[in-house]
């Protein structure tokens, strides 16, 4: 049994300390939250006291933390617990800032280190990418990522976001170093504010597509939008030289009605908290992994070059230009 402190008691907050309190090899021992009545409500949830920063890393007992807090804190906070000789749980990005990011390689590098890009952990994404491993369709050749939310967050998120690159694409960006195996050396992005003038007003769009390509050839297209209509939008198609993978979206449930209309399924899962719920539980079971000894499958290095892509596409955008990351 493992004792892991979370720092963040906000939405992403409230779903880890879930997962970690109800996993049978840890225990929930401090929440730590600058805004008090988040984490004493959290806290009386999970029967697990506050805590302070510097108490948690103070406390030889605790193996882990967990970092969900702001991401102006992530580096910082990982930067410290890495420093007291935790293992660290960091929600994605790892910063919003390239520079400091990779500035961080002599504290991080070597740490033990998740870095919470949770679509690797997906049981949908793992078996497109286990189809890709075992040669079933031949080598890959391109991908084709979709990432649509369902409605635009507020404004006052996207202001303080990093833009729709850096916080929302960064999955996407995750995942295409993932399924093509090789490392990107061109970005090529266009976008624009469709959705909501107010995103525009600050500076960010709301709709992109990107194109990726590897040294040898390898393509990626992701196309992103803050407003899809009709549900949380999450779907991979991997083309090979022997035919093609698909991962599908996940709907609210099986039922299908047939009548004179023709054919019609269930709703999409409508909110990433549901859509992801499996992965994110599978996130913190690989955390118990790292504690128990195993090396991260997702770290410092994956968290720098995935904020690469996502700011070399954010220049991209605004010069009209091929960027190399």
């Amino acid at each position: 049994m493992h004792k892991v402190a979370l720092i963040g008691a906000g939405r992403i907050g409230r779903i880890h300390a879930r997962n970690a309190a109800l996993h049978p090899r840890l225990r929930l021992a401090a929440i730590v939250d600058p805004v008090e009545a988040s984490a004493a409500a959290l806290a009386d949830e999970w029967s697990a006291p506050v805590g302070s920063l510097d108490q948690v890393l103070a406390d030889p007992a605790i193996a882990g933390v967990i970092v969900a807090s702001s991401t102006d804190t992530h580096l910082d906070y990982s930067i410290r617990a890495a420093g007291a000789g935790k293992a660290v749980f960091c929600e994605k990005p790892i910063d919003q800032d390239l520079q400091r990011a990779r500035g961080a390689a002599g504290a991080l590098r070597d740490a033990r280190l998740l870095l919470a890009f949770n679509r690797r952990f997906d049981p949908n994404f793992q078996a497109l990418k286990a189809r890709l491993d075992d040669g079933s369709v031949g080598t890959i050749e391109s991908l084709q990522i979709t990432s649509n939310d369902p409605a635009p967050p507020p404004p006052s998120y996207v202001a303080v976001s990093g833009g729709l690159f850096k916080d929302m694409a960064i999955h996407d960006f995750d995942m295409a170093r993932w399924l093509l195996g090789e490392e990107i050396e061109a970005v090529w992005a266009a976008g624009s504010c469709l959705v909501d003038p107010e995103i525009g007003r600050l500076g960010d769009v709301d709709t992109a597509r990107t194109v990726l390509r590897t040294a040898s050839g390898r393509l990626c297209v992701i196309a992103n939008t803050r407003r899809s209509g009709y549900g949380y939008d999450q779907r991979i198609e991997a083309y090979a030289s022997r035919g093609m993978v698909r991962a599908d979206n996940v709907l609210e449930s099986t039922v299908q009605v047939f009548n004179e209309g023709g054919a019609a399924g269930d709703r999409l899962q409508n909110f990433f908290l549901d859509r992801y719920a499996e992965a994110y539980r599978r996130e913190m079971d690989h955390f118990a992994d790292i504690l128990d000894g195993a090396a991260p499958l997702v770290g410092y290095a994956d968290g720098v070059a995935a904020l690469a892509l996502a700011e070399a596409a954010t220049l991209s955008a605004k010069r009209g230009e091929v960027v190399r990351p």
